[in-house]
This record gives structure tokens, sequence and C-alpha cells, in this order.
């Protein structure tokens, strides 16, 4: 099966009711034998097990939960995923990519040349808004990137074209990086479109951060990311900058901040065609 992390996230955020599913897909099981388990990924399992096809298991279960829209994995192929650290050491596997303290250069898929899912490709194709981010650069964001035609169908869409900046650097995956330096490593994954444009503009947090939150996320090495506005430009996308942060027991985004940008951005785009 798939990993299933990022696609129960996504029916999570789709679901009726999202605190309640929130807690029962994170619930992990603390004896016998499922000790350690989520409850999210072991409904995907079964899922996955009764269709014998994780796209329609991740359809099923959108039935079930009746979420809003519809999920669709980039690939349903059997892929591994590879990261060369910066110390030339290979490492297999998003979950040894997670846990390694080395930081990622470049990944890739092994075997590299996998096919997409024809619902994916419609979708963006239909697409009047598409966004990426936020989550993980490498293992959550580039990851779908690295799927043959995902990137050149991003890049010849007429959709408005987002990506959401992290508002942290993440251990491993992103630290030290600069708003700019996110969208370089994005952009140096797409081989396929090089030169072309697959943002339009990004999204970057620019209010300030509580000072004690900051120090607590300073102990793991993490820092806010820093919004080089003009070397965004630069990259011929527009950044928006702005406050963007909900600062709760941890960091998340402000998420009606920024699904109003979105919408705004949407609506210019369709009142100009």
């Amino acid at each position: 099966m798939l990993p299933p992390g990022d696609i129960r996230n996504c029916m999570v955020a789709l679901s009726e009711d999202e605190h309640l599913l929130s807690r029962l897909f994170q619930y992990r099981f603390e004896q016998g034998g499922l000790e350690g388990h989520s409850f999210g990924n072991l409904f995907l399992a079964a899922l996955n097990g009764i269709s014998g096809d994780f796209a329609q298991a991740v359809q099923t279960s959108s039935q079930i939960l009746a979420t809003r829209g519809r999920i669709y994995p980039a690939t349903t192929a059997n892929a591994t995923l590879t990261a060369q650290m910066d110390d030339g050491s290979v490492v297999r596997g998003e979950t040894n990519i997670t846990a390694s303290k080395r930081s990622i250069v470049e990944l890739v898929l092994d075997p590299p040349t996998v096919d997409p899912m024809p619902e994916t490709l419609a979708a963006i194709a239909q697409a009047d808004l598409i966004t990426l981010g936020p989550g993980s650069l490498y293992t959550s964001l580039i990851t779908n990137l690295l799927v043959r035609g995902v990137p050149e169908a991003i890049a010849s869409s007429k959709a408005v074209r987002v990506y959401v900046c992290n508002l942290m650097t993440q251990a491993n995956e992103s630290l030290g990086l600069t708003a700019s330096q996110h969208i370089e490593k994005i952009l140096n994954h797409c081989g396929g479109v090089k030169g072309q444009r697959i943002f339009d503009y990004a999204l970057i947090n620019t209010a300030p951060i509580r000072p004690e939150t900051q120090a607590q996320y300073e102990r793991g090495g993490q820092e806010p990311i820093e919004a080089d506005l003009d070397r965004v430009r630069a990259l011929g996308v527009e950044p928006i900058a702005g406050s963007f942060v909900h600062e709760g027991e941890v960091l998340r985004h402000d998420y009606e901040a920024v699904a109003r940008v979105l919408m705004e951005l949407a609506m210019k785009k369709g009142s100009r065609t």
C-alpha cells in the first residue's frame, strides 16, 4: 500500500467534522497487537485490502466519510522514494528518509518513471486554482512532482497556481532555506518543465512569531522561513506577504486568512477570462 499519511490528512481536512475525524484518524493504539498503529492508517489499509486498489480505497473512504471534494493520489504505482543526502549517502524509503539526521540534496523515485493517475491529470487540467503546500518540502510536496506528467500538467494549466510557503524550516528537509530557496528546490525537481512556470504566486508569512513560541522551535533547530521577497520575484513568482500564522500549542497557518487570499486570487483570475 502507498504511504497513507498525506492522504489521511486530506481526508481529515475535507471531512464535515474535521475536529472529530482528526482525533479519530490520528488515534494510536497503545497496547496489544495494534500498538503504535493509527486508526486512520488501519482504516485505509482495510479498504485497500477489500478493494485491492489503493485509489479505489481512497474514493470509498471519501464516500463513507462524506468528505467534500475528491482525493486522487499522484500515482498508484509501486515506487520507492530514494534520497541522496548531503554526505553522499543514499537513503531509501520515506520513513528512513524522515528519520535520517542528514539533509536531503536530491529526491528521486525508484523506478524513476511511474505513470500518473489519469484522474489526477484531468483534475489538474480542469482546475481553476492549484495550490502546493504547506507541507514537508521533499517528502510531501516534491514527491508528487516526481511523477511523470504531473509537473508538465501544472505548467500547462490555465489555473491560478499558488505555492503556500511553510512557516518554519524543518529538520532534515529545509533547515536554513529561505522562501525563494524552497521554490528553487521544487523547480529543480521538475526536470520536464525547465524554464516554465508552475507557480504564479507564493503566499509567505511575514507576521512576527512570539519569542516564546520561536524559542520552543529553535530548540529543535527550526526557525521562521526568511521572506526574501525580491528573490522570489526574480524566480518569476509574485510573492503575497501577510499575516498567515496562527499560534496555538503549535504553529499552524491561519486557514481563514489563507483561504481568503486564495479565493481572491481565483476570483480575480475569473474576472479576466
